[in-house]
């Protein structure tokens, strides 16, 4: 169970069954109703029967008193936390970790096993490609029928059609039945449906990757619109980028439980720590050369650490064109990362990387040694190295962080991976505006500009 999660405020305890509950009541007087949570998790568990024999059902139905002929997954347990109005949660987990099965919990379309889960306001939820839709209705005929399910009168979603078309761009085919759709352009009338109903809680399933990137950006701009108009939304993705970008919130599972919730940088990393690690031992137990694990011996700033430990990082500065450390840049200025590394083992094929993040936890910009195709020396147990990365400043005004790495890697297909050391939030820096010439995007790239004259045409 997640160690900070909250429990469902002001409820008493109830015995018996699970329950799932929508439209929760008139809210304690202690407290008032925006305060009050719109999601509210508590010991919420979803266990599943797993049958070894098609014939053991059977047996189970007959014989349940004398043998148990199944054995128990919990696809999801222990998980408790609390979403309030306009807040936004990014879920995180690797395939199996439970996404999928706490979103149905809380969309009404799973019953809990034990725990309860509670639920106020409107829910649109879009948990597979399709759902709550009719393959048979044209795409029009399903806009109706799905506002019906919402319990939006006909009138209503009348009034919001023209704006539902436009948001979902698929022109004639709104004409046609679903079964003809393509998976983007289901996607696209779902999405438009469900952000012109504008619901107190929109449930988002990963669908989102079935569309182009044009569509996708689209999507993520007016989730963050409705989100700053009190929107609360669950959202399930595995770009981490996505997460960092929409979300304020990140709930990290992991085989059916939760690992961290809280803010979304750092359930991000948290969940990229592990999948490294994971990645890392499975690596290990393919490369004996390495034995096991070196504890980190040094300590550097940064969010988060992660690595086998067999190279390390000491220092990492940022310097200008100098050589000195310097917090401030000035656009068109060179700035320089520069790392300290320690070899605890012999160690040679070794890439260092780095990367620039803003401070929303979107990655900008970065690179490799191992891309470059500049590889770093061969080290023996003991011995130091540095290695420095210099580029022209290019980003807008605002703060930003530094995250460093050092690998061991040899194949273009990157398979023979192996992760000695990762910190994320290492160092930092600031680019200062400049009136004289703005930056108006996420960074300014150099373009060419000419002019023709054409006279009197």
């Amino acid at each position: 169970m997640c160690s900070d999660a909250t429990s469902i405020a002001d409820r008493p305890d109830r015995p018996g069954a699970a329950a799932h509950l929508h439209a929760v009541g008139e809210a304690p007087k202690a407290r008032k109703d925006a305060e009050q949570p719109v999601i509210g998790v508590r010991g919420l568990g979803k266990c599943y029967h797993v049958y070894d024999h098609p014939a053991d059902r059977l047996k189970q139905a007959f014989f349940r008193w004398k043998k148990q002929y199944y054995r128990e997954f919990w696809a999801l347990r222990g998980v408790s936390f609390e979403v309030f109005p306009g807040e936004s949660v990014g879920i995180l987990g690797r395939n199996g970790g439970g996404k999928s099965t706490l979103l149905q919990l809380i969309a009404g379309t799973l019953t809990p096993t034990e725990g309860e889960v509670a639920v106020r306001g409107r829910v649109a939820a879009m948990l597979e490609l399709g759902s709550g839709f009719n393959p048979e209705f044209t795409g029009r005929e399903n806009v109706f029928l799905k506002g019906a399910i919402l319990g939006i009168p006909r009138r209503e979603m009348e009034a919001r059609f023209d704006a539902i078309a436009a948001f979902a761009d698929i022109g004639e085919f709104l004409e046609q039945p679903l079964k003809t759709y393509s998976s983007g352009m289901a996607a696209r009338l779902a999405f438009a449906v469900a952000f012109s109903v504008e619901p107190d809680l929109m449930i988002v399933d990963e669908i989102l990757a079935v569309g182009d990137i044009g569509f996708q950006q689209h999507c993520l701009a007016r989730l963050r619109q409705l989100r700053d108009g009190g929107m609360t939304l669950l959202f399930v993705s595995h770009s981490p980028d996505s997460v960092r970008s929409v979300c304020q919130k990140g709930l990290f599972l992991d085989k059916g439980q939760a690992r961290y919730f809280g803010d979304a940088e750092r359930a991000t990393d948290q969940y990229l720590a592990f999948v490294r690690d994971q990645t890392n031992k499975e690596v290990l137990e393919q490369q004996t050369d390495l034995g096991t694990t070196v504890k980190f011996q040094s300590q550097v700033a940064g969010n988060t650490r992660y690595g086998t430990g067999h190279v390390q990082i000491e220092q990492v500065q940022v310097l200008n064109a100098r050589g000195e450390p310097t917090r401030a840049f000035a656009l068109g200025e060179t700035i320089t990362i520069e790392a300290t590394l320690r070899a605890h083992v012999a160690a040679q094929n070794l890439s260092c990387s780095f990367l620039v993040r803003d401070f929303t936890g979107v990655d900008l910009m970065g690179t490799t040694t191992f891309d470059e195709r500049c590889p770093g020396p061969v080290l023996v147990a003991g011995q130091c190295t540095k290695v420095r990365f210099s580029f022209e400043n290019r980003l807008r005004p605002g703060h930003f962080g530094i995250c460093f790495a050092v690998n061991r890697l040899t194949s273009r297909d990157y398979s023979d991976n192996v992760l000695f050391d990762q910190v994320d939030g290492v160092a930092a820096f600031v680019v200062m505006a400049d009136p004289q010439r703005p930056v108006h995007y996420k960074f300014h790239q150099p373009v060419d500009v000419s002019w023709e004259s054409l006279g009197n045409v």
